[in-house]
């Protein structure tokens, strides 16, 4: 058997171990990680190399057990990231997977820039928090902007004001 196979195998073996341990969650491969409280579905991205299939299974069930189903804000979506991190990696210890502390930061970096984007003021490039879903209005000069209520939309600000 080569090592491709092996890996294979180990791989698969640890995504049935998963979806034995926690049979309330559906488990399938897609192109992209993501947990979905609609359908009870976690899909993983099974063209990633293994260990990185394995960090992102890991969180997208960590924000299934969490309850994750919606946020109001980019700050809460970035907390709720940083949550599922923590999850994942506790998780993880049960199955002798030490997560990575550099992966997750990388993955929370992701979300830190664009959080940093969308809320600079296109004005005068203060950074604010948000009003609403999809509004952030500048304390210090007034401007207020729409962005995406997408999560993974580019950071686009239009000015209403």
């Amino acid at each position: 058997m080569d090592a491709m196979t092996t890996s294979n195998k180990i791989l698969n073996n640890f995504i049935a171990q998963i979806a034995r341990d926690y049979p309330q969650f559906k488990f399938q491969p897609g192109a992209q990680e993501h947990w979905s409280p609609r359908t009870n579905t976690i899909t993983y991205k099974d063209s990633e190399p293994a260990e990185e299939l394995r960090y992102g299974l890991l969180h997208e069930l960590a924000h299934a057990l969490l309850d994750h189903n919606n946020y109001q804000s980019d700050f809460e979506l970035l907390k709720m990231e940083a949550e599922a991190w923590r999850l994942a990696a506790k998780i993880g210890r049960k199955y002798k997977i030490k997560l990575d502390d550099g992966h997750i930061q990388d993955c929370l970096d992701t979300y830190r820039d664009w959080l940093h984007r969308r809320s600079k003021c296109p004005a005068c490039e203060m950074h604010v928090l948000q009003v609403n879903p999809v509004t952030y209005k500048c304390f210090n000069c007034g401007t207020e902007w729409q962005v995406s209520a997408r999560r993974f939309a580019r950071p686009y600000r239009l000015k209403t004001t």
